[in-house]
């Protein structure tokens, strides 16, 4: 029963998505895409907060299942982040494109990092 768990996240997540993607762009004149990085960015941080509530024991593997793999794994979207960025190149945009990389990567692994440790701090 343990996929029912990932489904019932995924069912919010994917959803949950595309709705902030769309909100999230529309409020930027920009080829860069925000709407991505927004949500691959909160997915981290929750993520992370997830990860360190198990790891610390206030949490259990269950709510891992339902929100790290099932709502986090539907929320973030790396074969987006990678065709925004393929796109950016093609469009001539490299500069955008680089940023989208290094901002991207650097912004999760923080989100995530701040996420484990805010966990452990409570």
């Amino acid at each position: 029963m343990n996929w029912l768990l990932v489904v019932a996240g995924a069912v919010v997540g994917a959803p949950a998505r595309y709705l902030t993607d769309r909100a999230v762009q529309s409020r930027h004149d920009s080829v860069f895409p925000w709407g991505t990085f927004v949500v691959n960015v909160v997915g981290s941080l929750i993520l992370g907060l997830v990860t360190g509530a198990v790891a610390t024991g206030a949490a259990g593997p269950r709510l891992q299942l339902l929100l790290g793999t099932g709502l986090c794994g539907a929320l973030t979207t790396y074969s987006t982040f990678s065709y925004e960025t393929l796109r950016l190149t093609e469009a001539g945009s490299g500069l955008y494109a680089s940023v989208n990389v290094v901002a991207g990567v650097a912004a999760g692994l923080a989100a995530a990092f701040a996420g484990y440790w805010l966990a452990g701090a409570v």
